[in-house]
């Protein structure tokens, strides 16, 4: 929209000589027919950049001299000037000055005043984004069915009401002055999903270069732009954890996110959020399917003296610490020793049974707790071992059969181990599966014969607890943070869609305000294609489409997306 075009005639005063320049044609391919009185002289011209360079011949064709002349273009290129350099090699100046416009001129012009339209910044820059960003609101909902994940369980007809981004009360025929009145009658109001296991909202995932990164930190590579982010909220994801892929057995740092669509990377950043760090058992750790020999461990065997080696380094290196001898910083060592101070939590990517006893072993010889093992497609076999210390686990619904540690993988991992005392939750690790976590929670109530309360709380409570966040978010009780999704149906419904998703007191998505932008963004896209279509006309450059879609990260993936 920047380009100036130059379909006009000018007359051009250079070195005491005037000529008659008609330039023609579109801005991309410009031409130019140069006249002093009556004899044409021969020209060539090009435009770039707001440049405009024009080379004149001599007038007297006896000669071989050429006049250069260039100019920066105005926005309003009714008069301009610049340099010129001469035949003699020497520099003058140039004027040109609009004459009087043929009717050809004033056509042209109307059609230089056709720009494409100025779009709004939107927060983030992209469809779906705020033009303002939402505000924190008192909000109150009228006779919900509330699912609480309280002791009060599941009320009927019930209010909801939400002051300073907290829930402020949970009770009937609740009133409030000043706050907006949702009328929720026939539908049904939860808490936010808190998925314990993401790769969304990423620029990188995996800092694979060695067998421990325990010094690499996720908050690090946040991506607050990333679509992902809205489609969770329009699946009523309110909470997560974005962690380090499985690329070795000691991982990154994980980041504890709010989806706060519009914000920035620290906005999502959950403040004052637990420490988290990712270990990994199985086929990645040990590369058994990257085709890729380069580093220790290779083999079952390695991974379990991964862990041996550097949990002793880091007793050592506290233990110097401590002493009050010099020793050089360690971030590395720091991060572990938070570990064996029960400081840092970990969840460890596992998947067979063999390896979870492994990891326990070696935990229990450190004296140290693992927190979480997420994927655990075989925790059934070893429930009771985990109930016992405390272990909670984090599992697919049904995924199976996707690789060779997950042959003994059964849908009712998840009833088995809840039935055993296990702290259970449903996470994703899945960009697309991440927003229908409430489809993936009732698959328990059908494969377990869970309760339907029982199963919501896999995505939503019990999540919570497992991130030690559940005083904050998780349930529906006064004085945590308002983090509610109100939906059209029963939540485990394959029907339900959420209607608002609410984080901290604020409408982050909207189903209404979504289908208007839907609309937006097709006309857009209409107005985007004619509007390429008709520079191509125009003889602009073109260039072949280019495959910038963003690919979804998961726990193996090895390079950094942007």
């Amino acid at each position: 929209m920047n380009v100036i075009k130059l379909s006009r005639t000018y007359d051009v005063t250079v070195n005491g000589k005037t000529y008659e320049m008609k330039i023609s044609g579109e801005a991309a391919k410009p031409k130019a027919e140069v006249k002093i009185g009556n004899n044409k002289i021969s020209s060539k011209v090009t435009y770039n950049d707001h440049w405009l360079t024009l080379i004149l011949s001599a007038p007297d064709t006896t000669k071989t001299e050429y006049t250069r002349l260039s100019a920066r273009i105005p926005e309003d290129p009714k008069n301009f000037s610049g340099k010129a350099i001469l035949g003699t090699g020497s520099e003058a100046s140039f004027t040109a000055v609009r004459t009087s416009e043929t009717s050809e001129d004033k056509d042209k012009e109307e059609k230089n005043e056709e720009h494409p339209e100025v779009v709004p910044v939107t927060f983030p820059n992209k469809a779906y984004g705020f033009e303002t960003l939402p505000k924190q609101q008192d909000i109150l909902f009228r006779n919900a069915t509330v699912w609480t994940n309280e002791a009060e369980g599941i009320l009927e007809n019930a209010d909801v009401l939400v002051k300073n981004g907290k829930i402020a009360a949970v009770g009937s025929n609740l009133r409030a002055r000043g706050a907006t009145v949702i009328d929720a009658t026939g539908k049904h109001l939860t808490t936010g999903i808190v998925d314990e296991h993401s790769h969304i909202a990423a620029s990188g995932v995996n800092e694979a270069g060695h067998n421990s990164s325990a010094e690499v930190k996720m908050e690090d590579v946040v991506d607050p732009d990333d679509i992902g982010i809205y489609r969770n909220l329009a699946g009523g994801v309110t909470t997560m954890q974005l962690l380090h892929g499985s690329a070795n057995p000691i991982g990154g740092q994980s980041a504890i996110l709010k989806m706060k669509w519009g914000g920035t990377p620290e906005d999502l950043i959950l403040d004052n959020s637990p420490k988290f760090i990712k270990f990994a058992l199985g086929e990645n750790v040990k590369q058994a399917n990257w085709d890729s020999n380069s580093r220790f461990p290779q083999t079952r065997m390695g991974v379990e003296q991964v862990f041996v080696d550097y949990l002793t380094r880091a007793k050592e290196y506290e233990k110097l610490k401590n002493s009050g001898q010099p020793y050089r910083k360690d971030i590395e060592m720091e991060t572990i020793v938070e570990i064996l101070n029960g400081e840092r939590h970990i969840t460890a990517h596992s998947y067979v049974q063999s390896e979870i006893n492994m990891l326990l072993e070696v935990a229990e010889r450190f004296g140290f707790k693992i927190n979480t093992f997420t994927h655990i497609l075989e925790g059934y076999k070893l429930a009771d071992k985990m109930a016992e210390r405390g272990t909670g686990g984090s599992t697919f619904s049904d995924w199976w059969a996707y690789k060779y540690e997950v042959k003994d993988a059964i849908p009712q991992n998840a009833a088995i181990m809840h039935n055993a005392g296990v702290t259970v939750a449903i996470n994703s690790d899945d960009a697309e599966m991440s927003r229908r976590l409430n489809q993936e929670a009732a698959k328990s109530v059908k494969y377990g014969g869970i309760s339907e309360e029982e199963a919501w709380k896999f995505v939503t409570l019990n999540p919570a607890k497992l991130l030690h966040i559940d005083d904050r978010v998780g349930s529906i009780k006064e004085g945590k943070d308002a983090d509610l999704v109100l939906w059209t149906d029963h939540p485990l419904s394959v029907y339900a869609k959420p209607e608002k998703t609410l984080i901290e007191g604020i409408v982050y998505f909207d189903l209404d305000r979504d289908k208007e932008l839907r609309q937006k963004i097709e006309s857009q896209k209409n107005q985007l294609a004619t509007q390429m279509l008709k520079a191509k006309n125009d003889g602009l450059k073109t260039q072949p489409v280019k495959d910038s879609k963003k690919e979804e990260l998961h726990c193996d993936s090895l390079h950094l997306n942007y």
